[in-house]
């Protein structure tokens, strides 16, 4: 037997950092994201060799074990040794014998959630494959806790969520780790509208989002106001998009992004960079209203908006940069898996 799975990425659109504790716990977190047509994709293969073979195609690394119980996380695909190992521990289940080849539609530090939505994928695969009694909650619960509390890798909690539910979403999250997902049921045009002023540039280059994070997490345990203030600031940002994105203003929409980067660069110094800074000041020569980097900062994806009938201009521009422009569309589904039988 032969089983699939697939998760979307997404792009965070407001919110962003207050999913991430301290300040989650502290303060409360709001976000606002949406997933787009890129995704995460996971295949498991049954075999009877007794062996458990990994692999990372997309970045061409590949593991393999005598079957057991327990992977030893060592550093390299440990997310994939990582969802294996809570599977087996928590549904008591025996050693297994497979073949596990994943990809991704975006890089590791690309600023779409690229690490978590991998993680979502390969946990339904698992889902998939053992009927195991979990759903959306639960799916995006036990992938958090593989990540941040398992493997102590550094983050938030909106990604799994968003890869989870799939479509837009404004969550809240609340202390102890509790999660509300409210899903928006937007019209259509306005996604049309929202698609048609979007332009998604890929700056070329990862970011090392763990040391973004640790830094912010380290400003608001140190009661630095200004670092909190500015949080405080991206918070409400998602409540006001929220509702422009439901009335379809897209010039408030808009001026909410903008003012959300200039809040979130005083989070965290490496947030922005020079590179970073000259495509958005290329971007806004050729006639971009504003932008906005998706995920922590540092590089990755760059939302810009930008008037459409000047939309070839900036993707012109952009194009001279060491980047560049990636189409996309939003999507509706989250996570879903098959099976298909020899």
């Amino acid at each position: 037997m032969i089983v699939r799975s697939k998760a979307p990425l997404r792009l965070g659109l407001a919110g962003g950092g207050s999913d991430v504790s301290p300040y989650s716990d502290m303060f409360g977190g709001l976000v606002l994201n949406a997933t787009i047509n890129l995704y995460a994709y996971c295949t498991i293969e049954e075999t009877n060799d007794a062996k458990i073979r990994i692999c990372a195609s997309d970045l061409q690394q590949c593991e393999e074990y005598d079957s057991c119980r327990e992977l030893p996380v060592s550093g390299q695909l440990d997310l994939h040794k990582g969802v294996y190992n809570r599977v087996i521990r928590e549904f008591g289940l025996g050693c297994q014998s497979f073949r596990m080849t994943t990809y991704s539609d975006a890089p590791p530090g690309s600023g779409l959630g690229s690490s978590s939505t991998m993680v979502v994928a390969i946990l339904k695969a698992f889902v998939e494959w053992f009927n195991l009694p979990m759903g959306d909650y639960e799916i995006a619960r036990m992938a958090y806790e593989v990540e941040r509390l398992d493997l102590k890798f550094s983050g938030g909690k909106q990604d799994q969520y968003a890869a989870a539910f799939g479509g837009f979403n404004f969550m809240e999250f609340l202390p102890d780790d509790h999660v509300i997902v409210n899903p928006l049921r937007v019209k259509r045009w306005i996604i049309d509208e929202l698609e048609t002023n979007i332009l998604l540039y890929y700056t070329g280059a990862s970011r090392l989002s763990a040391e973004i994070i640790d830094e912010q997490r380290k400003n608001t345990s140190g009661g630095n106001q200004t670092a909190i203030e500015a949080m405080h600031h991206i918070k409400q940002s998602a409540v006001e998009m929220k509702e422009a994105l439901l009335r379809g203003d897209i010039g408030r929409f808009a001026d909410i992004l903008g003012r959300a980067w200039e809040n979130k660069k005083k989070m965290a110094s490496p947030i922005t960079n020079a590179y970073i800074d000259k495509a958005f000041r290329v971007a806004k020569e050729a006639g971009a209203v504003t932008g906005k980097v998706s995920g922590a900062g540092g590089g990755g994806f760059i939302i810009f908006i930008v008037e459409p009938t000047r939309r070839l201009n900036v993707v012109r521009a952009l194009n001279e940069l060491d980047g560049r422009v990636v189409d996309f569309q939003f999507s509706e589904g989250g996570t879903h898996g098959w099976k298909i039988y020899k």
